[in-house]
């Protein structure tokens, strides 16, 4: 029995990138078009453009992801670079906030126009901050080794706390806004100074406290100290901030809460030891005999010290004696001079207690120096 072979029509369809195998010579090569078996059975006339080769393919392919690619890498460098030109921007504008470790901030440069001691607000504050948490960061320098605090002193002050009497290990970093490194210390102090001028608890004593210590780290006098720290305060209260300053400055740090002391109060002791300068060192003296934790009674001392000064001698009424008046154009405006025996008087629109004692001193010696010469 034969058996019969089962013939199948099967068609060979090269790949892509095969070139078709040329027709043998003497044949057309459309004569196989139709052949059963035959590569080209089936197919269309072969096209006139040459085919690739796999080599030249592979090759084409690689340049195509090789130029890909580095658009890619260059887009990225681009959005990278755009990023963080914008986190320098932001962070110059102080609108970089992060979540600092509360023991890595140091109070080191600036001193603090908050009093040391227990505050009778700071309970009020935790209990805020662990009810609806700190809706306001604190300010903070990059350093070297940390940050320091610029401005927030009881906000670092109350989550140092609560971490102690909680336990609660996210009181242990606090928000806290980058300012650029490298600000000039007026700046800094400035914007502490700013942050509390508009609180009321804030006292006088603190305000001059902060100013005779800027005067001394920046080398400026306590004048200069004084307007520029409190520039966007009025200028009455710069006046009572530069007399609280010159009765710290004569006192000498014989005062441990120049914080507790009123307004009133302060500026009544500095008239009085201007007008009697020999007071000054017993009144450090006894100072020096109380405790420095005790503001009540360091408060006592002082109101005893007004209480006491001398009465003022009765004047006799003077007689009646010749007068010289002047008027003279100054920038300021028109100064008026009145001169009678023993006595000068010079009224003129400017605020004669914003200038420092020594130099008030001195420009009066030398009037009274230019007076005598002949």
């Amino acid at each position: 029995m034969v058996k019969k072979r089962s013939v199948f029509d099967i068609d060979f369809v090269p790949d892509e990138d095969e070139e078709a195998p040329a027709a043998p010579q003497g044949l057309e090569t459309k004569s196989f078009y139709n052949v059963q078996g035959h590569p080209l059975q089936n197919m269309g006339p072969i096209p006139d453009t040459p085919r690739r080769g796999p080599m030249a393919s592979a090759i084409h392919e690689t340049a195509e992801a090789n130029q890909s690619r580095a658009q890619a890498e260059a887009a990225i460098r681009a959005e990278n670079d755009m990023l963080a030109h914008e986190h320098v921007r932001l962070k110059k504008l102080g609108l970089i906030t992060d979540l600092i470790d509360t023991g890595a901030i140091a109070m080191k440069k600036l001193t603090r126009d908050r009093a040391g001691g227990a505050d009778p607000d700071l309970g009020e504050l935790k209990a805020s901050i662990q009810s609806i948490g700190l809706s306001n960061p604190i300010r903070v320098e990059q350093t070297d080794d940390g940050y320091e605090l610029i401005q927030g002193f009881r906000r670092l002050t109350a989550f140092r706390e609560l971490a102690q009497e909680t336990g609660d290990k996210r009181f242990e970093r606090i928000p806290a806004t980058l300012v650029p490194r490298g600000e000039p210390l007026v700046g800094l102090y400035r914007k502490m100074v700013d942050e509390n001028l508009v609180r009321k608890d804030i006292s006088f004593g603190e305000m001059a406290t902060l100013a005779l210590s800027y005067a001394r780290d920046s080398g400026v006098d306590t004048d200069a100290a004084v307007r520029e720290l409190y520039a966007s305060a009025l200028k009455q209260k710069r006046s009572y901030i530069r007399q609280f300053v010159r009765l710290l400055d004569m006192l000498d740090g014989s005062l441990n809460h120049p914080e507790a002391i009123p307004r009133a109060l302060g500026l009544e002791l500095a008239k009085v030891l201007e007008g009697a300068p020999e007071r000054v060192a017993e009144l450090r003296k006894t100072l020096a005999r109380f405790p420095a934790g005790n503001p009540e009674e360091e408060v006592k001392v002082l109101r005893a010290a007004v209480a006491a000064k001398p009465a003022k001698p009765q004047r006799s009424v003077p007689k009646a004696t010749a007068k010289t008046s002047m008027r003279l154009s100054r920038p300021e405006g028109e100064a008026r001079v009145l001169a009678s025996d023993g006595r000068i008087e010079l009224r003129l629109p400017r605020d004669f207690s914003a200038v420092s004692r020594a130099r008030l001193q001195t420009g009066i010696e030398a009037l009274l120096k230019a007076l005598d010469e002949e």
